[in-house]
Parts: structure tokens; C-alpha cells; sequence
């Protein structure tokens, strides 16, 4: 049997090393350029068809860039889409992300009023990931360092982008263990979806030292021009320094930056589900 080789995947017959290195890159950066706007999920056998690789190469392409989170599974189908690493390696491009950007003044004047650390995270269809951060002038304080990935459904922010998911959606990741919640049983599960309404309609959600016992978190979401969460604001915060009362405020300081950012956006704030 003969097999056709693409010109990128052909012998080095120079002898000339570095041509065989390039053609290793441009073949993963041509696996990388297939996912699109229109086509974030994507197989083996669809990306091999349209880069002129074969499967095997691609998959060996693929599992590097999955280990490396520049791509990622989708826990349904198992096709992959682009990763959230892919921030971590363009980190001097973060000043470009566009929510990072507008949300910057909004976040420091937020950490000012509050005195706490604010932070912009986004989701990953599976965790939320920190791009930004203002850290607490408090000697104690909580922060994180940005890339940090956090996938517990306890989380505030983590919370805030399942609010926007389908019912049927959040049950598959909790289900699947994508989205981290030991012990969660079918009662516990119903309990849970109703929070998520309460945190949809209130507007903006509560960890009351649930995944630390030491840390209290706020979280309240940001819209792009569709009505669809972006970003979430957070507001991390020591347990010992907020009371019932201080909760409450920070909440509502939470939501009012939340809706800052989104008008700085031009985004469009959704009305509240009805009870």
C-alpha cells in the first residue's frame, strides 16, 4: 500500500534539521488556525481532513496541546475546542482582551470602595479562569494568581456562569465531575438548581465560606451586546471581615461594577428570570 504524504509531513531528505522542526510547527499552528468562530468544536478526523494530516499526527498534535491546556474536550461530545492556556501563553495579549481591558478601572475603583481584592474571570465552558486582578491594600487578603483555574460549584464566580447555562447543561458537568461537588446526590442536585435561580434573579451569587472556610467570595456577571455572560466580577474576601451586613454591601458594589463593565461593553443586561 502507498501512503500520500502532505509536503509538511514529508522526510527531511536535506539533512537539514531545522527544516524538519518548522515543518513540526507549522503543522500544529495549522491544527490550532481550524477552529473558528463559527466552529469552536471540532474532531480528529474533521481537523486532519482540512489540514491535510493524518489522524495520526494530528492526535499526537492534539494530545500535546491538551496537556498543555491550548485545547480542550468537550466532556459531551469529545470533540476538542481551544483552551483557556492559550491566555497563559499569550499573557502580554491579555492587555488586549477586550473584557480585561474596559473591566480594569472599574475593578481598582471596586477595590478601592471596598477595601477588598476585585478580580474579572471568565469561563472556560467547564472552570472559571482569573485574568485580572486588584489586590486588597490589607496586609491579610485574598488573591490569585492570574491563569489561576477553579472549577468547584461552591465558587461564587463558578456559580454565576452556570446560572447562565441550560438546566440540562449543569447537570451533565455536576454529573460528569467536570464541575467539582463530592457527595452531590439527586436531592442535593435539585437544591442546587434552585440556587442558581436565586443567584440569576438576585443578580449576583454568595460563597459563604463554602469551598474555604476562611474566604467569603461575591460574583456578579458581565453581558456582551447579546445579553450572554462574558466575565464575572469577584470579590474574594477574609471571612473574619465580613459580616451579614458587609456581605450584603459588597453584593450590591459587586453587581453595580458587574453592570459598569457591561455598559462599558455596550453589553445588554438581561431582564431577571420571573420566580
Amino acid at each position: 500500500m502507498v501512503t500520500t504524504m502532505s509536503p509538511a509531513e514529508s522526510p527531511d531528505t536535506t539533512g537539514n534539521g531545522d527544516t524538519k522542526g518548522a515543518s513540526v510547527i507549522v503543522n500544529a499552528i495549522a491544527v490550532l488556525r481550524t477552529f473558528s468562530v463559527d466552529e469552536p468544536l471540532l474532531g480528529v478526523t474533521e481537523i486532519a481532513n482540512r489540514v491535510g494530516l493524518h489522524k495520526s499526527t494530528v492526535s499526537r498534535i492534539l494530545a500535546t496541546f491538551e496537556q498543555e491546556h491550548l485545547v480542550e474536550r468537550d466532556p459531551e461530545t469529545r470533540r476538542f475546542r481551544l483552551g483557556l492556556g492559550l491566555i497563559a501563553v499569550a499573557g502580554p495579549l491579555l492587555a488586549e482582551l477586550e473584557e480585561r481591558r474596559v473591566a480594569y478601572p472599574v475593578l481598582r475603583e471596586l477595590a478601592e470602595q471596598t477595601g477588598e481584592t476585585s478580580a474579572l474571570m471568565v469561563w472556560s465552558g467547564a472552570d472559571a479562569m482569573c485574568v485580572e486582578q486588584i489586590a486588597s491594600h490589607h496586609q491579610i487578603k485574598h488573591t490569585t494568581p492570574l491563569g489561576a483555574r477553579y472549577n468547584d460549584a461552591l465558587s461564587a464566580s463558578v456559580q454565576v456562569f452556570l446560572a447562565a447555562e441550560s438546566p440540562e447543561r449543569v447537570r451533565t458537568l455536576l454529573r460528569s465531575g467536570s464541575i467539582s461537588y463530592p457527595g452531590l446526590d439527586d436531592t442535593g442536585l435539585d437544591d442546587y438548581m434552585v440556587r442558581l435561580k436565586d443567584v440569576a434573579r438576585r443578580g449576583w451569587a454568595i460563597n459563604y465560606g463554602e469551598s474555604s472556610l476562611d474566604e467569603v467570595g461575591v460574583a456578579a456577571p458581565v453581558y456582551d451586546h447579546r445579553g450572554d455572560t462574558v466575565a464575572a466580577v469577584l470579590i474574594p474576601a477574609p471571612r473574619f471581615r465580613v459580616s451579614p451586613d458587609t456581605l450584603q454591601s459588597l453584593g450590591e458594589s459587586c453587581l453595580a461594577a458587574a453592570r459598569r463593565v457591561t455598559s462599558r461593553l455596550g453589553g445588554a443586561i438581561p431582564s431577571p428570570p420571573s420566580p
